[in-house]
């Protein structure tokens, strides 16, 4: 499809649509983590531990769901493989419901590896690189990962008001019964929504959809991606960043083992913080596009790194709380942004788009290998140390991921500052 050649309304249509599917297929595998942590560990169960191994049997599953993912994506329309995973993953949503015990969470969090992944996530990513064309790689991805922030929040307020209006007024006197009855209608309500977007990528996707051009041998391309120094560059810078947007999972249970929020008013709180997400992504992305996505992406490492460092070192008492509210913002803000922009540097290190799909493949296969590790780490820090003790560990260890995440960035653009204009990337 010429994006050029469509009205307006045609175009922006599709982009809101991008926008709402790209956020619901990831709501119940993580929006029910990040918004709702206490609520679910209370209601499965699970320690910290427990739960970040099961983001780690998806994280195996979607690794091995990327790379030829992302070379199915180069071969079918966008239409066809994102309403079956929204589909499938709103199916996943009602056994969830069901409240299943450790096995049946551990094959269904395997299952939505490949639904969210296999079947979604490199058709979404080409699916935004074309739509963004040429000139506005950072607009196109800071509007995917706007609108994604926005969707996420909206819904996750409704579902929070959801929540609280099956608890007490008091919320720690919540019986089990409540909490349950609560967190089930939450997951209830993100399937709903999941397979609501199903609908719109069916209705508003048309057939054509992406030109994924002749249905040739995925292989090629693939060997020749994995050939290419800036591919690994941008996956190490993937790596750095997701592991910051993980953290991001744990703030809920941080405000409320360590500002004693109870746990209503410590999801409320972590949702507002998704309202930031639109605002960062859009913002980075716009300045990505006037300046580059490299300078972008190395200065907001650089704030993460010294964020992290002042979280290790900070106490509710001995540091003013507004501070560390003030700490917590701006990473959010820096890991929405990050999000908003690390994909446009496919365009900035001239990528071949014949190849999107593949090299998405790749720099997610390796860029997104958080997913595996960045959970049980966590999980094993915050129950060895319970209490402010470990999420000062954890958040040492994030500032040194974020600083190897500045370093990666400077090895990249040193790698473009040395190479002529016109010669191939290699």
């Amino acid at each position: 499809m010429c994006y050029g050649a469509e009205p307006k309304v045609s175009r922006y249509l599709y982009i809101a649509v991008l926008v709402v599917a790209g956020e619901m297929a990831f709501a119940l595998p993580f929006s029910t983590a990040r918004f709702f942590r206490p609520t679910l560990l209370e209601v499965f169960g699970f320690t910290n531990t427990q739960l970040g191994d099961l983001f780690a049997v998806y994280g195996i599953t979607a690794m091995l769901g990327y790379f030829p993912g992302g070379a199915l994506a180069d071969r079918f329309p966008a239409r066809a493989l994102l309403t079956a995973s929204l589909v499938m993953t709103a199916l996943g949503g009602l056994y969830m419901a069901t409240i299943p015990g450790p096995t049946g969470m551990a094959l269904l969090y395997g299952f939505w590896g490949i639904t969210t992944i296999f079947l979604f996530w490199g058709a979404l990513i080409r699916a935004t690189r074309e739509w963004g064309g040429e000139t506005s790689q950072g607009t196109a991805f800071g509007i995917l990962e706007a609108g994604r922030g926005l969707v996420a929040a909206v819904v996750g307020s409704v579902l929070v008001w959801v929540l609280a209006s099956y608890m007490p007024d008091d919320v720690a006197s919540a019986t089990d019964a409540e909490r349950l009855a609560g967190f089930r209608m939450v997951v209830l309500g993100y399937a709903l929504v999941t397979l609501g977007a199903g609908a719109l990528t069916w209705l508003f996707i048309p057939d054509g959809g992406v030109s994924n051009g002749p249905r040739r041998n995925p292989l090629p391309n693939m060997l020749f991606v994995a050939r290419q120094r800036v591919v690994w560059a941008q996956a190490g810078i993937v790596v750095a960043a997701y592991c910051a947007f993980k953290s991001a999972d744990y703030y809920g249970l941080y405000l409320v083992q360590v500002m004693g929020k109870d746990e209503v008013e410590g999801a409320r709180l972590a949702n507002l913080g998704a309202y930031i997400r639109p605002v960062a992504a859009l913002a980075t992305g716009l300045v990505a596009d006037r300046l580059t996505a490299s300078r972008a992406i190395g200065t907001l490492f650089l704030v993460l790194a010294g964020v992290y460092a002042a979280l290790s070192i900070a106490t509710p008492e001995t540091t003013d709380y507004r501070l560390i509210y003030a700490n917590l913002l701006i990473s959010v803000f820096a890991i929405f942004a990050l999000r908003g922009v690390y994909f446009a540097l496919l365009e900035e290190t001239h990528i071949p788009p014949r190849v999107t799909g593949a090299a998405v493949g790749l720099v997610s296969v390796v860029g997104f290998t958080p997913e595996i590790f960045i959970a049980p780490i966590a999980g094993r820090i915050l129950d060895a140390t319970p209490g402010v003790g470990g999420f000062q560990h954890l958040f040492i260890l994030l500032a040194g991921i974020s600083a190897a995440g500045l370093a990666i960035v400077v090895w990249l653009t040193t790698m473009q500052r040395n190479k002529l204009r016109n010669e191939p990337v290699t």
